[in-house]
């Protein structure tokens, strides 16, 4: 295997083995603390700009499932159509696997969608760098001596700079009809609900979880004016960087507010900080970010708590909230927003994954609270 480098913005470099395409890249440089779940995560379009560094020490054991495409055109297990990652770190690349559902190797489903990839670096070192310096920008290059502005340095933007949403939005309306065996819990919903989804980046077990409840799932681009379509609620999906970028959605968001007509609405993790944003709040970038299977959310008000998984870098300011709103989940560990709602519509968003693919699944019952209000609203 050929010598590799991760070089961060601040110097740091970390010497390791290419296993994935051979090629130099740079990305921001993220962490994930999770054991399992590298090819739903490698495919999950809130990563795109970002090279992922995975804690875990063995990645690559139980290999890649089938990549192809299902029922309702769906990935059957990824995330995505492709990996939007711009990079793989890990510290043991396993070249040997074994799992029941594998079809093929990490290193060969690297290759082929020619994403770089290294093995042999220190994560734990890698990681504290991060913790204690924030993430930043990196670049991974595959010659032997780098120069500072060297390899793989043409694309030096700052990550918050670019409308990474706009690059992974679907671009064109797209429909899913839903399961045709509906759950006993979702069964008597009649007629067919009809919900448009805000396309931001979404991750298919989103949908999966919305058309096996009995409810027809609308598809649209990050900046489709929805509010010209007949539905009966409106759902905001999870996307990867700055909410900030997303003033087009935004503005959208907000006229479906203010509409005479009041209709229940939902948010994912990019979806709760542009609920928050439409309705006046601020949001602002996280250190490093939550990016884990094991992150520990109370709800707000009670004392229950869930262990969640989640991907995000930035984070909604609940001392903006306007007084007709209020934080609906709190993280255990910093004390950061996991969710809103409003005080007496029903619109609920939360900063985590409900829909859990791979992670926990404590929380996958907020899409029934999300089927109830549509019935609810007639």
């Amino acid at each position: 295997m050929k010598i590799a480098r991760l070089i961060l913005e601040d110097g740091c470099q970390f010497v390791g083995w290419s296993f994935g395409y051979d090629a130099p890249t740079t990305g921001e440089v993220v962490f994930n603390t999770a054991m399992t779940g590298y090819p739903e995560s490698l495919t999950d379009p809130s990563y795109a700009g970002q090279i992922l560094v995975t804690t875990f020490p063995l990645i690559g054991n139980y290999g890649v499932p089938d990549t192809g495409l299902g029922k309702n055109g769906l990935p059957l297990f990824m995330e995505s159509e492709k990996i939007h990652a711009k990079a793989l770190v890990v510290a043991d690349y396993s070249e040997t696997y074994s799992h029941w559902n594998a079809k093929e190797s990490l290193a060969s489903w690297l290759k082929r969608e020619k994403i770089p990839a290294i093995t042999g670096i220190d994560t734990r070192r890698l990681t504290k760098v991060l913790r204690e310096s924030g993430v930043m920008m990196g670049r991974i290059s595959l010659t032997p001596d780098p120069s500072p502005n060297g390899e793989g340095s043409e694309d030096t933007q700052d990550y918050g700079s670019v409308n990474w949403v706009e690059q992974v939005s679907c671009k064109e309306v797209i429909t899913y009809k839903a399961d045709s065996i509906l759950s006993p819990l979702t069964s008597h919903l009649s007629p067919l609900k009809r919900v448009v989804l805000v396309d931001c980046g979404v991750k298919a077990n989103i949908i999966r979880c919305l058309i096996k409840r009995g409810i027809e799932v609308v598809r649209v681009p990050w900046d489709y004016d929805f509010n010209q379509l007949e539905f009966d609620g409106l759902f905001l999906a999870n996307g990867p960087g700055d909410p900030e970028q997303c003033s087009k959605t935004v503005a959208n968001i907000q006229t479906f507010l203010n509409n005479e007509t009041i209709r229940p609405c939902m948010g994912i993790c990019l979806g709760n900080q542009l609920l928050a944003r439409a309705a006046g709040a601020k949001t602002y970038k996280l250190k490093y970010g939550h990016r884990s299977h094991n992150q520990p959310v109370q709800k707000v008000g009670t004392t229950q708590c869930f262990i969640t998984s989640q991907n995000h870098g930035y984070a909604v300011d609940d001392s903006t909230l306007p007084s007709d709103w209020e934080p609906l989940f709190v993280n255990m560990n910093d004390g950061s927003n996991e969710g809103i709602r409003h005080k007496t519509n029903p619109w609920m968003s939360a900063q985590f994954h409900p829909e859990a693919c791979s992670g926990p699944v404590d929380t996958e019952f907020l899409f029934d609270e999300f089927t109830k209000m549509l019935e609810k609203n007639g």
